[in-house]
């Protein structure tokens, strides 16, 4: 799942917490410790999730909330606020900030991997689905199979990761820089042409002779699923 979730909270040993659980479950896990690291980082890149905590340094979690919701970039970011406040008054006010939900500490990991999925269904149902399909393609997430016209492809794990992130977004114009960020980790250093290396690989794999290929290279800009599998393969 090429799902990236941003944790906002200044508590070292629980944000260690959250993204060991969560990238346990596949998602991928950036985080940052300020109010104001967080807002940048959100100008830079949008996430598909944030857990907030509500005391933060520098910029409350209730004031970043409020920057996520006028922005028309992250207007409707699902937004899950974590604090120590659990009276009836506290909650909503978290809510009424925008915050999508609200939990409150000590919470149980389970239950918070729960809502982040139940948010996630609801706000972005393709990130979370089992089966991603788009024109004579399917792909599975569970049994990592991919199958086009009824034959079954065999790809590599990053082969696989990059397709996935893909086609989570058909038409979607991705620079090498963000493909990399999305399939390899923003922690990962290595050559940007390495995304032309898997892509070929990718193609080799997908494409037959006289079947239109869905990967479109854009020049100058990057790769796109191209929804209608109308692309000028390289």
């Amino acid at each position: 799942m090429s799902t990236r979730i941003l944790i906002v909270e200044d508590e070292e040993a629980l944000t260690l917490l959250l993204r060991y659980n969560l990238e346990a479950e596949g998602f991928i896990v950036d985080s940052a410790a300020r109010g104001d690291e967080a807002d940048l980082r959100l100008q830079e890149q949008v996430p598909d999730l944030v857990l907030l905590d509500w005391m933060l340094p520098a910029l409350s979690g209730i004031e970043l909330c409020r920057r996520i919701r006028a922005r028309r970039e992250t207007e409707r970011l699902p937004v899950i606020m974590l604090t120590a406040r659990g009276e009836e008054g506290d909650r909503i006010r978290g809510l009424g900030t925008g915050a999508d939900d609200y939990i409150v500490k000590p919470f149980s990991v389970p239950e918070l991997l729960a809502r982040v999925r139940a948010l996630l269904r609801r706000a972005k149902p393709a990130h979370v689905a089992n089966l991603l399909v788009a024109g004579d393609i399917e792909l599975d997430r569970v049994s990592h199979r991919i199958r086009r016209e009824g034959r079954e492809i065999h790809l590599g794990p990053t082969e696989f990761k990059l397709l996935e992130f893909l086609m989570q977004s058909p038409g979607r114009v991705f620079s090498r820089e963000q493909l990399l960020d999305g399939v390899w980790g923003h922690d990962v250093y290595i050559d940007e042409r390495t995304v032309d290396v898997h892509v070929g690989r990718l193609r080799k794999a997908l494409n037959r002779p006289r079947q239109s290929d869905p990967i479109r290279t854009v020049r100058g800009s990057g790769y796109s699923f191209d929804e209608m599998f109308e692309a000028d393969a390289e």
